[in-house]
């Protein structure tokens, strides 16, 4: 089994490397390559065609994507046909909650995902998520391979992307507030701070990819996420890193700034019927565990 990792220097990728080997999370007879953007151009069909003619997967975890938050244009460029050439067994890909339709009834879960347009802030990068699960049952139906994808909610953790203006809003909020705290400055948190949303560490998202790759039998997508009763506000949220960087200054919401999907609470159960005893770290633990590595490693994360 040689698994081929795209986007392994990433937030995901990083999570995925620390499990396999720091955790010994890796099965004897198993070999990684974890590959990062210098190692090819995805964009290019020939780099991409290269890259697997020499590395001959037999599994693909496709993590490589233009990423990042609500204040970013999204885009995602995929070709599977390298894939198919080789003889790759089976792919997992990453979607993502913004995929799900806008008008829709709660919670969401892996059926609704075509039911509608998604909502108008990121649906260039909706459509392009959606035509995953579209090219993975093609190929199924085509070829019979296992082609599939998983939906992880907001994934948080080491080896992010703390950029304030491109982050998603975890990494955004961490970064902001040690520069409050830093400067002596009030913490400025974009939006009002009601909206909701489902956390996932990185590292508990990277054991969940290892059980899809080797056990996950379906090509229809599963949501990778904590409960319902998990749910928290961009408030809280905000608040839980307060308490981690030990920030005491004054916290201040912008209503200018767009709030974007007021929640997109997702559905585990289909999860939870595959693995029961599956336990997610606890929301403040990881996040103070994620605000301690930003710290230590402030000058070479990437911002």
């Amino acid at each position: 089994m040689r698994v081929l990792v795209t986007g392994g220097s990433g937030l995901v990728g990083m999570a995925i490397q620390h499990v396999v080997k720091e955790e010994r999370g890796g099965y004897e007879g198993e070999e990684w390559i974890f590959l990062s953007s210098k190692d090819a151009n995805l964009m290019s069909m020939k780099e991409t065609r290269d890259v697997f003619r020499k590395h001959q997967p037999t599994h693909v975890i496709h993590l490589a994507a233009m990423v990042g938050g609500l204040f970013k244009n999204l885009k995602c460029n995929l070709d599977f046909w390298a894939a198919h050439e080789v003889g790759v067994v089976k792919v997992v890909s990453c979607l993502s909650t913004c995929i799900f339709p806008d008008k829709t009834t709660y919670p969401i879960n892996e059926t609704m995902i075509h039911n509608g347009p998604p909502h108008e802030s990121n649906f260039g990068y909706a459509y392009a998520k959606r035509m995953i699960d579209v090219h993975n049952r093609a190929y199924f139906e085509q070829h019979g391979h296992c082609y599939t994808a998983v939906i992880p909610t907001n994934v948080f953790g080491p080896h992010d992307n703390y950029s304030i203006e491109d982050g998603h809003v975890l990494p955004g909020l961490i970064h902001k507030t040690y520069i409050a705290k830093k400067e002596g400055k009030a913490l400025v948190v974009w939006g009002s701070g009601t909206p909701k949303r489902q956390f996932i560490y990185s590292l508990d998202l990277a054991r969940l990819f290892l059980w899809v790759l080797r056990e996950y039998p379906e090509v229809d997508p599963i949501i990778l996420s904590v409960g319902e009763e998990d749910e928290v506000s961009i408030k809280e949220a905000a608040d839980t890193v307060v308490q981690a960087l030990d920030f005491k200054g004054e916290v201040i919401y912008d209503n200018s700034k767009s709030d974007g999907q007021f929640k997109k609470t997702a559905s585990n159960a289909k999860l939870c019927s595959y693995l029961p005893e599956f336990r997610f770290t606890p929301f403040k633990q990881a996040l103070k565990e994620t605000c301690e590595w930003f710290v230590a490693n402030y000058d070479t994360a990437r911002k």
